[in-house]
């Protein structure tokens, strides 16, 4: 079986006094959780450091929400994949829907963040997921397939061992609507047929494949139950223990 991780972006949210209580909260709420399912918060950038600080002493671990693909130099606003290993952050989020159809990312641009970040030794949660007239005109799968083969360019089948795939339907976040549990499930299982046909069986069945969008405590348990679901990408039941401790119960009572 295929470890739980349910992952927290914070997304533009908190300050410094809330990041930290959240932290602390998070990481005091989820201490019998942590011994069987993987936690994960991504805070704002300028709260890395005070979170980090805040769950030193938990199983729960800090990640970014983004990162540069260039070496540090004059980049002006920008964060590189080496200052969050220097800072020992262990996971980026990359391809996030909020960078591509807001911020205008590209693939060829999340590859890039994607191929740096794996070379400096972070773990990358890459986002995928269509948009709600691409599922509509039951265009899903197509671009499922070429989201991962644009964002896993010339990623190595030894780099996979570091890399998290999310599934995000974009309709389903921060809206209300959720896949449904068999509507995750198909999509799951297709980004595991992809890898396997694009890498091998071993790594498509070791892949932890994250759901997101719109989960909370409501309805964690039936989507974490499906076969091809390994966790959750969670936005906006995140900024409050109170939700997302639920989350993390959830997927420790399912890894009994």
């Amino acid at each position: 079986m295929r470890r739980y991780l349910i992952a927290g972006n914070w997304k533009m949210n908190t300050n410094r006094d809330t990041a930290v209580s959240l932290a602390k909260s998070i990481a005091d709420g989820s201490q019998a959780a942590t011994g069987s399912v993987d936690v994960l918060v991504c805070p704002p950038f300028p709260y890395l450091i005070p979170v980090q600080d805040a769950a030193s002493e938990s199983q729960v671990t800090v990640g970014a929400q983004n990162c540069y693909f260039e070496e540090p130099g004059a980049f002006t606003g920008e964060v590189a994949a080496e200052m969050l290993a220097d800072l020992g952050i262990q996971s980026v989020i990359l391809g996030h829907s909020e960078r591509r159809h807001v911020l205008g990312e590209t693939d060829a641009i999340i590859n890039r963040k994607v191929l740096k970040s794996l070379e400096k030794g972070l773990q990358v949660v890459l986002c995928v997921g269509e948009l709600l007239e691409e599922r509509e005109a039951e265009k899903t799968n197509d671009v499922l397939d070429e989201q991962m083969a644009g964002g896993l360019a010339s990623v190595s089948a030894e780099q996979m061992a570091n890399v998290v795939i999310a599934y995000e339907p974009v309709w389903a976040i921060g809206t209300g609507k959720t896949a449904s549990p068999e509507q995750a499930d198909s999509a799951h299982a297709h980004l595991r047929k992809w890898l396997e046909s694009h890498y091998t069986s071993e790594i498509a069945n070791g892949m932890r494949i994250l759901y997101g969008g719109s989960v909370k405590p409501a309805n964690a348990v039936e989507l974490l139950s499906q076969e091809n679901v390994d966790g959750a990408l969670v936005g906006g039941a995140s900024l409050t223990a109170e939700n997302f401790v639920p989350i993390i119960e959830a997927g420790a009572s399912l890894s009994k």
